[in-house]
């Protein structure tokens, strides 16, 4: 008997991917029902005293659907530490998990990630220049520091790539250059710095904290976030074609260097924003978009809403963790995401034996 032909028809195809769509609106359905559940389960957890009963009455009576009869002291725990800490942490990991998307399908190369910019180095050297060597005076957090240190990084990473002829390997070497060049600068303001117990509380943030976050900055973090998804799910055919080069993008009518600059700024500004409020956390842009692509494909339109949900989920339990495994000591966020993320890594690394 002869084998049979297989004849793949473009109906066929579009088939498929139609059958695919629904998968993913219910992936990210579902995803959304899980993300809510984890955020109401972990703001219950933490080292002060509180029922799951003082927490909730505290939540409804800030949103005026109840009343709450329990110290200020502990009502502040809930409001303004815990529940600001949880909702920040879901957004640092969709953010994350949306830039490394990007930096992914821009660069691609499964292994980019956000901080191939250079930008964390240069938020740790903005940062560090503001608590240790006082500059601004103080009319300058540490968090705006790290914004202002992440921006001159990425301009500065621009520069390097544009003057040596631009491109997707121009801008990796530079990212590169520009991360050995603000950790050079960030070690040498720590070691030449005698204020030792400033230097630690530095340190401790630059490997990933969320201990202050704020009202404010959920929401400078979830605008900036937001936004950033709305342009990649607008611009998804455009990833699309980046996935498989430049050259095939531009015979499908994009403008490839204008197209590329935005993603670029998109996620300088995404990762910019999200490392001011909460310090370097690594692995999270690299190993989810995997996670998500596992699920639902490779197709942008898919991924990116994926994506976000995936981190979201992931960094609210990963903070949980970080709080409460040592209470009432706290292990940075970026520790537990290394630890997490290195194996994942080397399984990536593992899978990809076979395709160079």
């Amino acid at each position: 008997m002869e084998p049979r032909q297989l004849i793949v028809t473009d109906a066929e195809v579009r088939s498929v991917e139609n059958e695919r769509v629904p998968i993913a609106a219910v992936v990210t359905a579902v995803g959304l029902v899980v993300l809510a559940l984890s955020v109401a389960v972990t703001v219950t957890i933490g080292p002060a005293d509180l029922s799951v009963a003082d927490v909730y009455s505290v939540i409804f009576d800030k949103l005026g659907v109840g009343e709450s009869t329990i110290s200020a002291i502990r009502e502040g725990i809930v409001w303004e530490l815990r529940l600001p800490r949880t909702l920040l942490a879901a957004i640092c990991g969709a953010g994350l998990a949306v830039c490394g998307v990007i930096m992914q399908s821009l660069l691609r190369n499964p292994l980019a990630d956000p901080f191939v910019l250079g930008i964390s180095s240069g938020a740790s050297t903005g940062a560090v220049m503001i608590a240790v060597l006082g500059i601004g005076g103080g009319a300058v957090s540490l968090s705006g520091g790290a914004f202002l240190g992440a921006l001159v990084s990425f301009g500065l990473v621009l520069l390097l790539a544009t003057g040596a002829g631009g491109g997707t390997s121009r801008v990796v070497l530079a990212g590169v250059a520009g991360t050995q060049l603000f950790s050079a600068l960030t070690s040498f303001i720590v070691i030449s710095s005698a204020d030792a117990e400033r230097t630690r509380g530095v340190l401790f943030w630059l490997l990933g904290s969320l201990a202050g976050a704020t009202w404010s900055d959920v929401i400078l973090c979830g605008v900036v976030c937001a936004a950033g998804v709305a342009v990649c799910l607008l611009k998804a055919s455009a990833l699309d074609a980046f996935t498989f080069g430049s050259s095939t993008a531009a015979t499908l009518g994009i403008a490839v260097g204008r197209t590329r600059l935005m993603f670029l700024v998109v996620t300088a500004l995404i990762t910019a924003v999200l490392v001011s409020a909460a310090g370097a956390i690594g692995f999270v842009g690299l190993v989810l978009p995997h996670a998500a692509r596992f699920l639902v494909g490779p197709r942008h339109s898919r991924l990116v809403p994926v994506a976000a949900v995936v981190g979201a989920v992931f960094m609210v339990w990963v903070d949980a963790v970080a709080r409460t495994v040592f209470a009432p000591q706290e292990v940075p966020v970026g520790v537990v995401t290394a630890l997490i993320g290195v194996p994942a890594f080397a399984l990536i690394l593992f899978r990809m034996r076979g395709t160079q």
